[in-house]
């Protein structure tokens, strides 16, 4: 079931959201303050491309303080956004019972979008 949903998902935009993060990755890296920041775009842009059977952890012993400052920098300059947007989509692809699969993937991108510094795709 997760190769059918993989496959439905970048048919009906995945990749498109995928190659969206890249860009902005490559244009963030442009500059050595946007390289940390590119990075966390690159993590979106991999969860985007194959969601379904992807999970989103926690690094251990990676909470301190830079990654707080991290995720703080993040939300202020776009990440709040970004994270919006994904929940606007969950909350749209919810609406149908078929959707529901489409909207958790959503919700998944929406919490990583919004604080992606600390954490890990597995």
């Amino acid at each position: 079931m997760k190769l059918l949903g993989n496959i439905i998902w970048l048919i009906f935009g995945g990749i498109l959201i995928s190659i969206e993060y890249l860009i902005s990755s490559i244009l963030l890296m442009v500059t050595i303050i946007g390289i940390p920041f590119g990075l966390q775009t690159l993590k979106l842009a991999v969860l985007a491309l194959w969601p379904f059977g992807a999970e989103v952890r926690t690094i251990p012993g990676n909470t301190g303080c830079i990654s707080t400052l991290m995720n703080i920098i993040w939300i202020l300059i776009g990440g709040i956004w970004i994270a919006l947007t994904h929940l606007a989509f969950g909350v749209l692809f919810a609406v149908t019972i078929v959707g529901i699969p489409f909207a958790l993937q959503h919700f998944k991108l929406a919490g990583l979008a919004l604080t992606p510094f600390g954490r890990d795709i597995v």
